[in-house]
């Protein structure tokens, strides 16, 4: 005969599954938070002052100046 498993095995295995879906939600989302902040302190920096970024390109061995200028919106 099939073996039955008991209703309550199989619901705190889903309790468990559902348990650790919900706590890899709440690390992404504080992931995303995190990446969120960063984008935004780099885009303030931009807006007050030039950013400059050099990179060596792996192919031809050339650098390559990136410059970012932006303008910030004046304050009141």
């Amino acid at each position: 005969m099939a073996q039955e498993t008991e209703p309550d095995v199989v619901g705190k295995e889903e309790e468990l599954d559902i348990g650790h879906i919900k706590r890899r939600l709440d690390m992404l989302d504080q992931r995303i938070d995190s990446i969120d902040s960063m984008i935004t302190a780099v885009a303030e920096r931009v807006m007050d002052q030039p950013v400059t970024v050099n990179i060596t390109c792996p192919h031809c061995g050339k650098n390559i100046e990136i410059a970012l200028i932006g303008k910030g919106k004046p304050t009141k």
